[in-house]
């Protein structure tokens, strides 16, 4: 019995020294490699598509297959120029959410909300540094400015997770799409109706 253990301890030994100096196999770019620039855009593209930032910030077109994202008005927001239809006055504010059409925005218990213009424009993150679109989606910060009132649902807040890589990633693909000037309008806590 004890010649069996030794035995296969003295396996188990050679087993994990033989384990020992493997390497494990690169897949995939290690996080702390430097990026070349197309390759940071289209990793910000991916999340991008991955965190469906463009069910809220693209305005969308009805088509025979339903609603789907106007490419031609891709990342713009809430498009200001359309304007809210306002709530029916049948339906009570309560404790759910009413969406606009394109989901664009939104009206809740914290007021209404207005889907930010994402694109490089002026109107939409043009002037932002990657420290204000970190701030934002890191600390919940409008406009990533730290004195700034926090941005309302349904933003969410487990962006607040993403690693900085992706967050650097997300910031050059947006820097890289076309810029399209649209002011969005500002949040309206509450007791201020919806504009029209």
């Amino acid at each position: 019995m004890r010649l069996k253990i030794n035995a296969l301890l003295t396996a188990l030994f050679l087993v994990l020294l033989a384990c020992k100096d493997q390497k494990p196999t690169e897949t995939v770019a290690m996080a702390n490699d430097t990026m070349e620039p197309e390759n940071l855009i289209d990793r910000g593209k991916y999340m991008v598509d991955v965190l469906g930032c463009a069910d809220c910030h693209t305005p969308k077109k009805m088509t025979a297959h339903g609603p789907e994202n106007d490419m031609s008005r891709y990342l713009m927001g809430f498009d200001s120029a359309e304007g809210l239809p306002p709530v029916p006055e049948n339906v009570p504010m309560g404790p759910w959410v009413l969406f606009k059409g394109d989901l664009t925005a939104a009206v809740g218990p914290w007021g209404t909300s207005y889907a930010g213009n994402l694109t490089p424009h002026e109107t939409g993150i043009g002037t932002w540094t990657l420290e204000q679109f970190t701030k934002a989606l890191r600390e919940a910060k409008y406009k990533g400015l730290e004195d700034s009132r926090p941005m309302m649902p349904p933003m969410p807040r487990h962006y607040a997770y993403l690693t900085d890589e992706d967050i650097a990633a997300i910031f050059s693909y947006l820097k890289s799409i076309k810029p399209l000037e649209n002011v969005v309008p500002g949040y309206q806590p509450p007791s201020t109706p919806p504009k029209s």
